[in-house]
């Protein structure tokens, strides 16, 4: 095969797409510890992120003539959209204490809690296979963690109740998707999100050099493309098979980290990652092979 038509093969752009992804992810956790040891409070550093990346996406969403009369899901919106910054505030405050890596770990519970997510409250039923998945995932996070080992710390705590709102978030994402469009939920995310933020951020407002707010700049292309990375890798290839390349994160993470902040992550982080990762990558192989057969079903095939 020539190198070409190998580039244009659709799982190879996937993984250019997913490679370009993860990075971008890390490099916004990046910024936000960067923001915290220059002394900048998380609430003001999440208005600071909104801020930049609603500017980024307001030319497109005018482009697009969007705006909140032309979704039928506002209330929806508004839950998303709170469920998003409380997510932010916990993420931002976790990253400012504990190492990239240990975070970026702890994210890959995500699947895991909206599977619980719509068990409670979609009343999805699952069954003992997928029960037993969340029961390790889980355990990969007291691995990470180690309680009654290592001292508990409050930046992992705050790390998981992050991804506890993540996971609430991809849960309304994947019921608004029915009815808006990708950029539709973004720009209303945001629209209603960054003022929002901007009330708690005054109460703890602290002046920078401006230098250190055009390096937080960076926070809206890389959030932007970053999320339009995510985008097009799903569009390429199958939800099970993304969700595998998605565990570049932790190596980026690390090397970051390193190279960055001198950070060192331990063996047990590694190994509870593998175990998150392995249960996540179940759930949603499984979610993917149960979309197909009801697809099946429907269709009579």
């Amino acid at each position: 095969m020539r190198p070409a038509s190998l580039f244009a093969s659709s799982t190879v752009q996937a993984v250019t797409w997913m490679f370009f992804c993860c990075f971008s992810l890390t490099m916004i956790a990046a910024l936000g510890r960067f923001a915290a040891q220059a002394g900048m409070h998380p609430a003001q550093t999440v208005f600071i992120r909104l801020f930049f990346a609603l500017v980024l996406i307001l030319p497109f969403a005018m482009r697009a003539g969007l705006n909140f009369k032309k979704t039928p899901q506002i209330k929806v919106h508004l839950l998303r959209s709170f469920v998003g910054i409380c997510a932010m505030w916990l993420w931002f405050s976790s990253i400012a204490i504990i190492p990239i890596t240990d975070q970026t770990a702890l994210s890959f519970l995500a699947p895991i809690f909206t599977t619980m997510g719509a068990i409670i409250f979609l009343g999805e039923i699952v069954r003992m296979r997928r029960w037993l998945a969340i029961l390790i995932g889980l355990f990969g996070a007291v691995v990470i963690v180690r309680p009654g080992f290592v001292e508990l710390s409050t930046g992992h705590l705050l790390a998981v109740g992050s991804t506890m709102m993540m996971g609430m978030s991809m849960l309304l994402i994947k019921h608004l998707t029915a009815k808006d469009s990708p950029l539709m939920i973004v720009f209303l995310s945001h629209l209603f999100m960054t003022p929002a933020s901007l009330i708690p951020a005054l109460l703890v407002w602290q002046s920078f050099p401006l230098e250190l707010y055009l390096v937080l700049a960076g926070f809206a292309p890389f959030a932007f493309f970053g999320h339009f990375a995510l985008a097009k890798a799903y569009s390429l290839a199958d939800a099970s098979f993304i969700a595998a390349l998605d565990y570049a994160r932790l190596p980026f993470a690390a090397l970051i980290g390193w190279l960055m902040f001198a950070e060192f992550s331990d063996i047990w982080t590694w190994i509870g990652a593998s175990i998150i990762f392995g249960s996540a990558f179940y759930i949603v192989r499984r979610e993917v092979q149960l979309a197909r057969q009801g697809a099946s079903a429907r269709t009579g095939e």
